[in-house]
């Protein structure tokens, strides 16, 4: 999917969840005009509505809060104001409210979005947490306690619970970070995690992910030199560091990328290694520590930028993936969508008790095959034995989630039957249309050959023309060389008969001569 065809899409505004394939990324069509393009930005999804804070634009920091509400498709601006309970008075006419901002953390928390760290132009020594109210539109500097963190932006901040676990970064000195700070919500107290054996390097630009609410996963990122495709687990009982083995397809260095989890699988898209963007969209199975490639798209697609931010939610009962943002030689502002195909483990099973595989059982057993091969019914076998503990869990219920379950997966199936013929529809115009391309390029290369076969017999008739014209000017020359002769004997025969009719040569009317014939005549 490159980025002509991200550009345009024929999606239904209004249904548009359910035109969705599985695994494919999809361009989100926009009611109305977007917010500017940008990157390192703050993402997050509340409500249904896709929330966008600060960034970076052409080296500017930016302030605005931008909205993409996920039903309606329309972007809008949040409009914020100083939090009349807040101890620090902001006038709402002042910037200051919240200030241009880059590289930060944004993360959902109740009814409250949470924006840690980044780059701005107000200083300080330790980072900063704001809080912005999604329902009130408040926004306010929180005031913590504890040990707070030195300043930073390029970090990750992870949700675990009520607790915000802040890995890394770069100081605005460019002091690369690998510690671990941890900000309980509830208390607004910091703390720092003392951890064992060798922490990941200091990096900035990374992503990091939770499983199972024990593990923190560190993956990617980049130092000054370099970028990184390695990936660290802090077990956060033990406060141990270790490296684990990965199995499945290898992974490139690369940061500026985001991740995001569902039901123990870490999706992560985007980011580059400073040359090129990561075109692929990669799965890390977190139980078994297995990597696979999803997705792949055009080195200059969108989603192949840096700092780009992607986000989950779900809609319908349809969990999907939101990315937004970027930069990979141009800043982007357009929202894709991912509809992740569910696993085998999350699909429904047709009997989810041991009452109702029983009764199947039972069910089974009665329809006996007689001497003759015939299937007959045995209703001696149906006895109350055999439909113990059915009574909560019924048989007409149990086959009608079999039902269910089936037709599921016969629109699964149907979905993925039309998205095959729609791309070997595709491919068939694609293949007549460089069907027609070879044809019309055969009939001008006959064409070209036809006009090189004419002026190649041109030029040899010229040739010969040229051959001939050279023999003439050859004999033009000797009788030229001629005609000089002949003038030399005519000159010649010309002075010896005028001495011969004189006898004496003549006078002159100049020279010698005249003075000769003045003195003859003076005498």
């Amino acid at each position: 999917m490159g980025i002509e065809e991200n550009n345009k899409t024929d999606m239904n505004i209004n249904n548009w969840i359910s035109e969705l394939g599985y695994d494919k990324w999809s361009p989100l069509p926009v009611t109305g005009s977007r917010p500017s393009a940008r990157y390192k930005h703050g993402a997050a999804v509340a409500d249904g509505k896709l929330y966008i804070v600060g960034g970076s634009r052409n080296g500017r920091h930016l302030a605005d809060v931008q909205v993409f509400d996920l039903r309606t498709l329309a972007w809008s601006r949040l409009n914020l104001h100083a939090d009349p309970n807040s101890t620090k008075q902001v006038d709402d006419n002042s910037a200051e409210i919240l200030p241009a901002i880059s590289g930060h953390s944004l993360v959902h928390f109740g009814s409250k979005l949470f924006v840690v760290g980044g780059h701005s132009k107000a200083i300080s020594d330790s980072v900063t947490v704001w809080s912005i109210d999604v329902e009130t539109h408040h926004c306010h500097v929180v005031e913590t306690s504890g040990k707070a963190p030195i300043s930073r932006a390029g970090q990750s901040v992870t949700l675990v619970g009520s607790k915000l676990i802040m890995f890394g970064g770069e100081h605005a000195s460019r002091q690369l970070l690998n510690d671990i700070h941890i900000l309980d919500l509830e208390a607004m107290t910091w703390d720092v995690l003392e951890t064992m054996n060798t922490p990941p390097a200091p990096r900035f630009d990374h992503i990091a992910a939770v499983h199972s609410e024990r593990y923190l996963l560190i993956f990617g990122g980049c130092s000054h030199s370099t970028c990184f495709n390695d990936l660290h687990i802090l077990d956060l009982q033990t406060k141990e560091w270790s490296q684990p083995q990965t199995q499945g397809d290898v992974v490139t260095p690369r940061a500026g990328h985001a991740g995001v989890t569902i039901d123990g699988t870490w999706y992560i898209l985007g980011g580059g290694d400073n040359t090129s963007g990561a075109s692929d969209t990669l799965v890390l199975n977190l139980s078994k520590l297995v990597w696979s490639v999803l997705t792949n798209v055009e080195q200059r697609d969108p989603l192949a930028s840096e700092g780009l931010s992607l986000c989950f939610t779900s809609l319908d009962e349809e969990k999907l993936l939101i990315a937004f943002g970027g930069y990979n030689g141009k800043y982007n502002s357009e929202v894709f969508v991912l509809r992740p195909k569910p696993s085998d483990s999350a699909r429904p099973k047709i009997f989810q008790s041991h009452a109702a595989a029983a009764a199947a059982a039972s069910v089974t057993a009665a329809y006996a095959l007689n001497s003759k091969g015939e299937r007959k019914l045995d209703l001696k076998n149906t006895g109350s034995e055999a439909f113990k503990g059915v009574q909560s869990e019924s048989l007409p219920q149990v086959l009608t989630d079999d039902t269910n379950t089936m037709k599921a997966e016969k629109k699964t199936l149907e979905l993925s039957i039309s998205e095959v013929r729609t791309e070997n529809l595709s491919l068939k115009e694609a293949l007549d249309e460089m069907k027609g391309n070879h044809d019309e390029l055969s009939k001008e290369l006959l064409s070209v050959r036809g006009q090189l076969k004419a002026e190649m017999s041109r030029c040899s008739k010229l040739e010969v023309q040229i051959a001939e014209l050279q023999k003439s000017l050859e004999s033009l020359q000797s009788i030229e060389d001629e005609l000089k002769v002949l003038r030399k004997q005519r000159t010649a025969l010309e002075q010896d008969m005028d001495f011969g009719a004189a006898g004496v040569p003549q006078r002159q009317s100049s020279g010698v001569w005249q003075w000769i014939g003045g003195g003859t005549q003076s005498s």
